[in-house]
């Protein structure tokens, strides 16, 4: 289940005499993450930025470890198997998702600008379109971000546009436009953020992205061969265990989680390791190229993986992708059970939205 997507300006550009500020996206496949053409890279860190000491305040210990790394029930995607021993040095992972207070203090301290709040480069992004795709009117080219918006009605889930919404406005700091705002959210995880963005404030912090092997070990929590960071027992059975979505997708939520959107960090029980929203609430960036036959290996456990050295993602191989993992607030039986601690998801380093953010290791 990948989706694919054509830049909304685009499709106003060949559509429209007059660009809107927003506009809906369209697609060919299923999945349940945007893709994206890329928007424009981000310039390198400068090395001089005034960090903070890194400690372990709002981190766990996860200890030295194996453990058999991808699906092992049936549900499991293609790009999650074969399953594989894998062995890992002992780190520290931080215990929620980095929030809106944390990441608009590394902001004030540095003055830094995220990807969805600029205006995006055309002659990079035209890299990543068909050949011959005319450039947009500049009043299109605009600093914007995606949105999810519920439709009234049920909508064909072949087709994400009718729930994404690429906003003039949306970022961090306005995550559903430029009428919403954080006041009050501070403890809620921060979205929006790209690769490079969530890149920038690990670095900052002392920090770094976790690996796609680290991420995956941390969120089962200890467990063995669970489908999920709290053990077996299905998402909608019991009482409410992950920000996820109940009813039907994507045009009503019956909000039996008590969340329609983004639930601030804590709102669930902690793993087994002490970590928090392991499963939904918000993607999470991991430090790995994603490669569709990464876990294509058998004999000896494999020692602290790094991913692959490319990003081959077979349905877009000309944009490199990084993985994200956890499943978001928008993860539904019907559509995306992301949720799934073996689960794979892909994203260009680019992207941002609503329900996508990350959190640091060290």
């Amino acid at each position: 289940m990948q989706v694919s997507f054509f830049v909304g300006i685009i499709m106003i550009s060949s559509c429209s005499e007059k660009p809107r500020e927003e506009t809906t996206l369209s697609n060919d496949s299923l999945s349940c993450c945007a893709r994206l053409p890329t928007r424009f890279g981000v310039k390198s860190m400068r090395t001089d930025l005034a960090g903070i000491k890194a400690d372990t305040a709002g981190m766990a210990w996860i200890p030295d470890g194996e453990f058999m790394m991808g699906a092992s029930d049936q549900g499991g995607r293609l790009d999650e198997k074969p399953r594989h021993a894998v062995r890992l040095t002992g780190f520290w992972m931080d215990v929620t998702e980095v929030t809106n207070k944390q990441f608009a203090a590394f902001v004030k301290a540095t003055g830094y600008i995220t990807t969805a709040e600029k205006v995006p480069d055309w002659e990079d992004m035209k890299k990543q379109l068909p050949l011959g795709t005319p450039k947009p009117p500049d009043s299109v080219l605009v600093a914007a971000s995606l949105v999810f918006v519920s439709p009234r009605n049920r909508v064909d889930l072949n087709n994400p546009g009718n729930w994404w919404t690429w906003k003039k406005g949306a970022d961090w700091k306005h995550p559903q436009g430029p009428n919403s705002s954080i006041i009050g959210k501070e403890d809620f995880p921060v979205v929006h953020v790209s690769w490079n963005d969530a890149s920038a404030y690990a670095k900052w912090a002392g920090k770094r992205l976790p690996t796609e092997a680290e991420w995956e070990y941390a969120a089962r929590g200890g467990l063995k061969d669970a489908l999920y960071p709290w053990g077996n027992e299905g998402v909608e059975v019991g009482k409410p265990k992950a920000n996820t979505w109940q009813g039907s997708f994507p045009n009503l939520n019956t909000n039996w989680d008590n969340f329609r959107g983004l639930a601030a960090t804590r709102s669930f029980s902690k793993n087994g390791y002490g970590l928090y929203d392991m499963a939904g609430n918000v993607w999470e960036w991991c430090s790995d190229w994603y490669s569709a036959d990464y876990h294509d290996n058998s004999g000896k456990p494999v020692v602290n993986p790094r991913g692959p050295g490319s990003s081959l993602d077979p349905m877009e191989p000309q944009i490199p992708k990084k993985v994200v993992r956890g499943g978001s607030f928008l993860c539904n039986e019907s559509y995306c059970e992301g949720y799934r601690v073996s689960s794979r998801m892909k994203s260009s380093m680019d992207t941002g939205l609503e329900n996508t953010g990350f959190r640091c290791v060290m």
